[in-house]
């Protein structure tokens, strides 16, 4: 009796540990249905100024403007940013879920230009843009000290090959210490108009990043093709 209890123990711990894989897989695996967040289909960024002396009112609604637009349906993404050195100029970056839900916050917008509109030096000049290098929102997007948003304007001719350039700039200043952004996108119907969303550590971690190898090649090689100024803006983040 006392071997057969043994034989039979012996049955059931083997039939236990050959169980523990499954088990631990089953419970690693998604539940059915369950699928990874996607990339947001449309970006949005908006750049206006107001008069120095009414930039705290400005603030407070751009504040109030941030936290209802982030419980919208389809918003992934609503930064406010402050342009260094002047104390009027800000600007809005969006990421949504799709165009549908970029248009549907168009009344909010509009909104809040019209409460903005007596403190306005310049209106809300917006663009909205197609993915073209973005890679999947982290926390440590929205504590960058030193925000850079540079928009590149090329000649149509040469866009397919600039978009090359601009895709091999990202995915090597992706890998330059301090960095906790580096995305691009396109102007919607126009693809020729590149945007890039940049958000650094630290002041000193972009400035290594300007002096790099790759980005000296990158502003040697995309110059020629250019239709407009490279326009790079730095900014920090409105809390």
């Amino acid at each position: 009796m006392r071997t057969m209890a043994l034989a039979l123990g012996c049955l059931l711990m083997a039939a236990g540990s050959t169980m523990q894989p499954a088990r631990a897989q089953q419970a690693a695996s998604p539940p059915a249905g369950a699928q990874q967040p996607a990339t947001p289909g449309i970006y949005a960024v908006t750049y206006f100024e107001v008069a120095a002396a009414t930039s705290r009112k400005a603030l407070g609604l751009l504040r109030q403007f941030a936290a209802a637009s982030r419980k919208e349906d389809g918003n992934a993404e609503l930064t406010l940013l402050h342009e260094l050195g002047r104390p009027g100029r800000y600007a809005i970056v969006e990421a949504w879920r799709d165009k549908a839900a970029a248009d549907a916050h168009g009344a909010a917008i509009k909104a809040l230009a019209e409460k903005l509109q007596p403190m306005f030096v310049s209106p809300f000049e917006a663009r909205q843009f197609v993915p073209l290098a973005v890679a999947p929102a982290t926390a440590a997007d929205l504590s960058g000290s030193a925000w850079v948003l540079t928009h590149v304007d090329v000649f149509p001719a040469g866009k397919d090959e600039v978009a090359g350039l601009v895709k091999g700039l990202v995915e090597d200043s992706r890998k330059d210490g301090g960095g906790q952004r580096f995305d691009a996108v396109l102007w919607d119907g126009h693809p020729n108009h590149f945007q890039l969303i940049e958000a650094w550590s630290d002041h000193k971690s972009r400035g290594a990043h300007v002096v790099a190898d790759h980005t000296r090649t990158f502003r040697a090689k995309v110059t020629p093709f250019e239709g407009a100024f490279y326009d790079e803006r730095l900014y920090e983040t409105v809390r």
